[in-house]
């Protein structure tokens, strides 16, 4: 090799590690989309919450107000059945909407419509810290199966459990970070006031941790396919029975 071939090969080498960065960031910015529902989840986030406080704030009217944002929850499951997309987003959003409808009727405090929402993500911050204390990351729980890593990342690949334990921090800190300024709004803040603020933190918090997520997993050491070494386990064995198989019919 001539000193000319030298810098062609550290040329293809950078390459070669700058596709494979690319890939893994892209194979990870795919993975947060179909785990967290991208765009479309984002929009059957906020559109329940938006409609009530949008109806409420014009008519200061609960029950029409509670009526519309369950029934446009609705729609929204209905469309993706139509579309035969994944529905559990569209669900988890009924389900949410369905207890801040029955939360607000029953006490008659239209504030109350946003109290089961505030107390979930409260629970979630939670969650992320403590699992990520007791050294099983939430996120790496969440993001195993969609990356078909399942929980090889605990025992097997120390560099990814390092990044899903900063990703849940990140997904704690900041949801406590958000109920911290929900809950005295709560007390402190009439219903409309309360609402346009909840509907704003909707998203920017998401999208941060969305986004942190994926800088620490970016950066992480690539997952390993437990599926793939399944299917590999399954070939070899195949193989090795049928060499098996085929000596003893040499011997016959």
């Amino acid at each position: 090799m001539t000193s000319l071939d030298k810098p062609t090969s550290d040329t293809d080498r950078t390459t070669r590690t700058d596709q494979q960065k690319a890939d893994a960031k892209a194979v990870t910015e795919a993975a947060l989309f179909e785990a967290f529902g991208g765009v479309r989840g984002m929009v059957e986030t906020v559109l329940p919450g938006l409609l009530f406080v949008t109806i409420f704030t014009i008519n200061k009217d609960l029950h029409i107000s509670a009526i519309a944002a369950l029934a446009v929850s609705l729609v929204l499951v209905v469309v993706r059945l139509i579309r035969r997309d994944t529905v559990k987003h569209a669900f988890s959003g009924v389900f949410g909407v369905a207890f801040g409808v029955v939360f607000a009727m029953m006490t008659g405090n239209a504030k109350d419509f946003y109290l089961p929402g505030m107390i979930y993500t409260l629970g979630l911050a939670l969650a992320y810290i403590v699992t990520t204390i007791a050294g099983v990351p939430l996120i790496g729980l969440i993001l195993g199966p969609v990356f078909k890593e399942n929980l090889s990342w605990r025992t097997r690949n120390p560099g990814r459990k390092k990044a899903y334990a900063k990703a849940s921090w990140a997904w704690g800190l900041i949801l406590l970070a958000k109920c911290a300024i929900l809950f005295p709004l709560y007390w402190w803040a009439d219903t409309t006031q309360l609402g346009w603020i909840l509907v704003a933190l909707k998203i920017p918090p998401f999208l941060l941790a969305v986004y942190l997520t994926w800088v620490f997993l970016a950066k992480a050491p690539p997952p390993i396919d437990v599926f793939a070494e399944m299917e590999a386990q399954e070939e070899a064995e195949k193989a090795r029975k049928a060499e098996a198989a085929a000596a003893r019919n040499t011997e016959l």
